[in-house]
């Protein structure tokens, strides 16, 4: 299966990653052992971070 392009900058998804605590898992075995969950619930936050910017860039 092919990937598609990453539209979230690595810097902005590790420090997701830490604030929810799963930083260490993606340093010591990558994304690939990072589990569904936890990707959802970095997506979510990446989605929450993007609403609230737009919001106050519209302001």
């Amino acid at each position: 299966m092919a990937r598609r392009n990453s539209k979230m900058s690595e810097q902005l998804k590790y420090e997701i990653a830490k604030e929810l605590g799963v930083d260490q898992i993606v340093a010591s075995q990558g994304w690939g052992a990072v589990s569904s969950r936890d990707c959802g619930n970095i997506v979510t936050k990446a989605i929450e971070i993007a609403e609230r910017s737009v919001t106050h860039s519209n302001l």
